[in-house]
């Protein structure tokens, strides 16, 4: 009585929903409709369809379809639960002294983020309600900060963190 199948979607998708058509073959032929995934569904998630599976048995009714979420993996952005995640690379300077960044958001405007003087590699950072929106609420968007180390530098540069060096020296 019912059926299924696999729904892949791409990140952006998932996290705002999307009416599609749908088209489900058995053995009494082929039926499109249209169909619904609702905002914030999940990898692995499974979707009912009432009355939209094969005819039931005996002329009843027809079943439910199922149709199972697979997300695609996104570029910039990965998930966790109602969170969206991003790793944003900043320089050591920028992490010992603090700077804003520009970061990107999923198909929004860029936001304004301060990353405080002091800040470790591996920090998170909270940009609130940017995440992913369903009918249970807003999820934040977590920066995670990354600090990269130039693998080549000039004489002038190694001088000048030698000079660090010396005036922090390590405990």
């Amino acid at each position: 009585r019912g059926g299924g199948g696999i729904w892949d979607l791409a990140v952006t998708d998932a996290v705002r929903g999307l009416t599609t058509e749908v088209t489900r073959s058995g053995g009494d032929g082929v039926g499109t409709f249209r169909g619904r995934v609702p905002a914030g569904v999940n990898d692995g998630e499974r979707i009912r369809m009432a009355g939209k599976g094969g005819p039931g048995a005996d002329g009843g009714p027809p079943g439910d379809l199922y149709a199972v979420v697979r997300v695609d993996p996104h570029p910039v952005f990965g998930r966790e639960g109602k969170d969206l995640t991003e790793d944003v690379a900043i320089s050591w300077p920028q992490a010992v002294l603090g700077t804003t960044i520009d970061v990107a958001t999923l198909g929004g405007p860029t936001v304004r983020v301060r990353v405080p003087a002091g800040t470790p590699a591996g920090r998170t950072l909270r940009v609130r309600g940017r995440g992913v929106h369903d009918a249970k609420g807003n999820g934040d968007l977590l920066i995670r900060i990354q600090v990269t180390v130039p693998d080549q530098v000039t004489d002038e540069q190694r001088s000048a963190v030698e000079a660090l060096a010396r005036a922090f020296p390590a405990t």
